[in-house]
């Protein structure tokens, strides 16, 4: 099963509090929402075609929380996207909780790595990873994650997490698609290829 991370960044990698603030969540984070301006319904179907043909969902603890609280309240036939995440089984990285509260969830409190790793070998599809940052992070740096799916926004948040470490390791990607949107949104989707190559001399 391939794994991809599926998230919206800023031009400046931020990835923090995309769709708005939640004081919970976020707190002292007063620039959430930055995303949501700059969504159009093409990019909004793209999203949903995204989430259309995942076979399963991974998520962190925060990203869980903010989507069982939206996503997961709603009804069947509300939408593409409602209806994947609430149809399509979900796997929960977490060691506090123990009653996750939406169906269909899996919690993955003990070696993460082992336990993804396994749900990568049971067959084709793909296991998806939303927003997630910190899970997002620790996927990449453990050579676990196949595709990054990413929608660049043109718009500079100048504060906030980012997708990517200020230090991190190195990452050849190989682009396999890539599209613009009416707002100026770019969706890229790279392929990781290993390290890059550098230049000597």
């Amino acid at each position: 099963m391939k794994l991809t991370i599926a998230t919206q960044v800023s031009v400046d990698g931020v990835m923090q509090g995309n769709g708005g603030r939640h004081p919970d969540l976020d707190p002292g984070f007063e620039r959430g929402g930055w995303a949501r301006p700059l969504f159009s319904p093409e990019g909004s179907a793209y999203v949903a075609s995204i989430c259309r043909r995942a076979d399963a969902f991974l998520f962190g603890r925060r990203t869980f929380e903010l989507f069982a609280g939206y996503w997961g309240t709603m009804a069947p036939g509300s939408g593409p996207i409602a209806d994947a995440f609430n149809t399509r089984p979900k796997y929960l990285a977490s060691t506090t909780v123990t009653e996750p509260g939406w169906a269909d969830t899996t919690v993955l409190s003990g070696d993460l790595a082992t336990a993804i790793r396994e749900l990568k070998d049971r067959g084709t599809g793909e296991l998806q990873v939303h927003g997630s940052g910190v899970l997002a992070r620790w996927l990449l740096e453990n050579d676990l994650v196949d595709e990054l799916s990413l929608i660049v926004m043109p718009v500079v948040v100048g504060e906030g997490t980012r997708l990517f470490p200020a230090a991190g390791r190195d990452i050849a990607l190989e682009l396999v698609d890539s599209r613009v949107f009416s707002t100026g949104a770019m969706a890229q989707v790279y392929r990781l290829a290993g390290r890059p190559s550098y230049a000597i001399g």
